[in-house]
């Protein structure tokens, strides 16, 4: 079973949020809350699986409430799922930075969102195509036209088959798509997702991806369409 908060200032949307996300009997909603404070006063009471956050809301938005949920280490288990009507890029890169593990918005089908929870609570990334070109848009733009020096020497202590790895997540590859790529098995290509994620730091692959650009591994026009 999948344990939910739901955090959205609207408490219609969590009642809607709520009957379509327990539907299929796998997901339970253990919290809810209006505000950005409280909900990250809830997460720390219930310890979900998933968040599902509104952006913008009373008392602390969206984004600094992912912020304060990710940066707290009894909190490191926790993935958060953002749900929005904004898909303007520079938003969806802030909230990628602040380590949401995924980006929809509320025009997400039913069974798009339920999927969406259940891949971001095992540890995948949930970004569609068009949320993904965003953040790329996003990056490409705050970098200036140039890689970030940061990124360059993050990567610079990855292994060749590590860079390939990462190479295919900026690419918007899943871990099957990876292994075929490289000649892998599936398992092997996980192993090398989740070393990257130690090694490098960051909560999940959406990170990854910011990082294979921020660092010029990856330049636009390489995402592979979903």
């Amino acid at each position: 079973m999948i344990s939910l908060a739901l955090v959205d200032d609207s408490a219609l949307v969590r009642t809607g949020l709520r009957t379509l996300a327990t539907h299929d009997g796998d997901i339970d909603v253990v919290a809810e809350a209006g505000t950005g404070r409280s909900g990250v006063a809830e997460v720390r009471r219930t310890r979900p699986d998933v968040v599902l956050m509104d952006l913008r809301m009373p008392e602390m938005d969206g984004i600094e409430a992912t912020r304060a949920i990710c940066a707290d280490p009894e909190l490191d288990q926790v993935r958060v799922l953002v749900l929005t009507t904004f898909d303007e890029d520079a938003e969806i890169l802030a909230a990628v930075r602040a380590g949401a593990s995924g980006y929809l918005l509320k025009d997400v089908s039913p069974e798009g969102l339920r999927e969406a929870i259940r891949t971001v609570a095992s540890g995948e990334r949930a970004l569609g195509s068009a949320a993904l070109r965003a953040l790329v848009q996003a990056v490409t733009e705050n970098a200036g036209g140039g890689p970030a020096v940061a990124a360059q020497e993050m990567l610079a202590e990855l292994t060749e088959r590590e860079t390939e790895v990462l190479a295919c997540v900026g690419r918007g590859q899943s871990n099957d798509e990876i292994a075929a790529t490289l000649y892998l098995s599936p398992a092997t290509a996980r192993t090398y997702v989740h070393r990257l994620l130690t090694k490098l730091d960051v909560r999940d692959r959406s990170q990854l991806v910011v990082l294979a650009y921020e660092s010029g591994l990856i330049r636009p026009g390489s995402v592979a369409a979903e």
